[in-house]
């Protein structure tokens, strides 16, 4: 492991090493493997360091059949022998404050909660772990997210080292390692003790504040999502930001900001449901309007009609308004635009099955849907003229009503 600076010194930033091997992948990225590196390699739930190699960019690190492979954006000179690293301190400091603040919070819903923790991801934007809960209430995860800032603020030391196995024999592990030699340990002294390889800060403090922002039952446990450190900044200034704008735009204070909110929405539902209704009259009136208007087919009334501003849930309930109104009826509804949507339904007295009409009528626009027989809706291509397509239907239905009627 002596090749593996990051575990000598995680703050090691740049460094150089000698090029001991060329290689392509299968895909054809280009990689070399190194002397020694302070790139971490993607493993363990934390994401691998990036960087330059030179004037080349490091684009994946991974350790493949024991060797680190540094995956480049492009090929590095065939002369370069020697080459000089630099990480990206931001992000890796990022992975160092993420990483230990997850052993941090593990360790303090063992305590307070009994709960192990059984996997863990960090992820670009969020950090997330399962810990093993049937439920997590309120008053748990508030216990937990205060003792684990506790700890941070008391600043306690980490340690990280290699251990054998006599030493590992004494030691208080929360959990067992998943390897059987070079085992590594991270410790915060009277607190956590967890085998681990990947990189963390020397002290708690440096995590920063350790923010659990939600929770959802995942595969029978309880995955949390959380942040540390300068993410943690940043996604308070960002919903702090917003908490101003909201306040400026609704003219309140942050104290009165959700009882304002409670009252607009409260608003807004009466506006809503007094719209509703006052669209319900009026559709009354428009379909009882059309239906004094309507053409006589035998012992029908049949309502043909095309929109040029209606979705297909519009053409639904004007149908189903008209058969309200009257159980003779068929609608034979289209609606054009981007796509060309139909509505064919009829009243209880009518026999014909509409579903069946769409059936055959979908096909002149490449269109798919379906239905019952008193009620069917599709859609499809406009390469025909609404009006064409329900002449088409219309032809289906007196054929019908032709046949029903021997």
């Amino acid at each position: 492991m002596k090749d593996r600076l990051y575990y000598q010194d995680a703050y090691v930033q740049t460094f150089t090493a000698d090029v001991v091997k060329r290689g392509t992948e299968a895909d054809g990225t280009p990689f070399v493997v190194l002397g020694q590196t302070a790139f971490y390699p993607t493993g363990g739930g934390q994401p691998c360091d990036l960087g330059v190699l030179g004037d080349v960019a490091v684009i994946d690190v991974e350790e493949v059949e024991g060797e680190i492979r540094h995956r480049l954006a492009a090929t590095l000179p065939e002369d370069v022998g020697t080459v000089a690293g630099r990480i990206d301190w931001e992000r890796r400091f990022d992975h160092m404050q993420q990483h230990a603040g997850q052993h941090i919070l593990s360790a303090a819903f063992l305590e307070v909660a009994g709960a192990e923790t059984v996997a863990f991801h960090l992820g670009k934007e969020r950090v997330t772990i399962d810990v093993r809960l049937d439920e997590l209430t309120t008053v748990v995860w508030e216990a937990v997210e205060l003792r684990a800032n506790q700890v941070v603020l008391e600043n306690r030391p980490i340690e990280a080292r290699f251990v054998d196995d006599e030493e590992l024999a004494t030691l208080p592990l929360k959990k067992q390692p998943t390897v059987t030699e070079n085992i590594r340990v991270v410790i915060i002294p009277e607190y956590d003790y967890n085998p681990c390889g990947g990189t963390h800060p020397a002290r708690t403090g440096e995590v920063g504040m350790i923010k659990i922002l939600g929770w959802e039952r995942h595969r029978g446990n309880i995955r949390l999502e959380f942040i540390c450190g300068w993410r943690a900044l940043r996604d308070y200034s960002r919903k702090q930001a917003a908490v101003r704008e909201a306040a400026r735009l609704l003219m309140t204070g942050d104290a009165e900001l959700v009882a304002q909110t409670e009252r607009l929405v409260a608003e807004r539902d009466a506006l809503k449901q007094s719209l509703q209704e006052k669209e319900r009259l009026l559709l009354e009136g428009e379909v009882r309007q059309q239906l004094a208007q309507a053409e006589r087919l035998g012992a029908c009334r049949l309502l043909q009609l095309t929109f040029a501003d209606r979705s297909i849930q519009q053409l639904q309930q004007f149908s189903q308004q008209a058969v309200a109104q009257a159980p003779d009826v068929i609608c034979l509804l289209a609606a054009t635009g981007e796509k060309l949507q139909l509505v064919f339904a009829r009243g209880p007295e009518v026999s014909v099955a509409v579903n069946q009409l769409m059936k055959e009528t979908l096909p002149l626009i490449e269109g798919k849907g379906g239905g019952n027989p008193a009620m069917a809706q599709g859609g499809g291509q406009p390469v025909r003229p609404a009006e064409e397509v329900l002449a088409h239907a219309r032809e289906q239905l007196e054929a019908a009503l032709a046949q029903g009627s021997k």
